[in-house]
């Protein structure tokens, strides 16, 4: 199953761990199925279900593969996109077209997934996207771009982990809501529609015994 390489703490490639990982994992468990992860960068994800690499995919990042033979489950989890920019810039950040003339960085797949958001940054040059998300919170810090937009938890992550680990002392940021976010945009998807059935069940099973918060509260609540 394809994975994205640089999206702590859903997925820990070097332990094969992570929020993400962890249901996707024990809810295929629940049936009898192991999950063998194989991690490339998120915009590869779906290509890697396209070209037939793997037998599942974490997300297809807007595409929608079901003529390519994918059969969708429920969303596993739910992302948390918001933007982000410096508190002392003082940026308000309501509607498209304040990020006229701002410089954004985004994940992987983001202009395809918020066009109305994005596509005017976009076509004058002032968009990127970084699979390394961790440079994202770097970026940002040192003023080589005016936003972000990241899931607020791996921004987070990355922030406490930078602050941990090096000299980097980060600085007081602003979290701009932009869309509802729609948990179908986070559906897992399976070549089989029998994995597919048996995945979701698992995942009902999780959420109604507890084990779903359970696995969430592992990777959040740590100090």
């Amino acid at each position: 199953m394809a994975f994205g390489e640089k999206i702590p703490p859903y997925c820990f490639p070097e332990s094969d761990s992570g929020i993400e990982l962890d249901v996707i994992g024990e809810a295929l468990a629940y049936r009898g199925h192991r999950l063998k992860p194989r991690y490339y960068p998120l915009a590869r994800v779906p290509l890697a279900f396209r070209q037939g690499e793997v037998q599942a995919a974490m997300t297809d990042l807007g595409q929608d593969l079901s003529a390519q033979g994918a059969h969708y489950g429920e969303p596993a989890v739910l992302y948390r996109n918001v933007l982000i920019t410096l508190q002392g810039r003082r940026l308000q950040v309501e509607k498209p077209e304040d990020l006229q003339g701002l410089s954004i960085v985004a994940f992987q797949g983001a202009a395809r997934r918020y066009p109305e958001w994005l596509s005017a940054s976009q076509a004058v040059g002032l968009y990127f996207e970084q699979n390394n998300q961790e440079l994202q919170v770097l970026g940002l810090n040192k003023g080589r771009y005016d936003v972000v937009l990241s899931d607020q938890r791996i921004y987070q992550y990355f922030e406490q982990l930078l602050e941990r680990t090096t000299l980097f002392k980060a600085k007081a940021v602003e979290f701009h809501p932009f869309v509802k976010e729609d948990p179908q945009d986070y559906r897992p998807l399976f070549r089989s529609a029998k994995i597919r059935d048996d995945f979701n069940a698992g995942l009902r099973h999780l959420k109604a015994s507890g084990r779903y918060q359970a696995i969430y509260d592992s990777y959040l609540k740590q100090p």
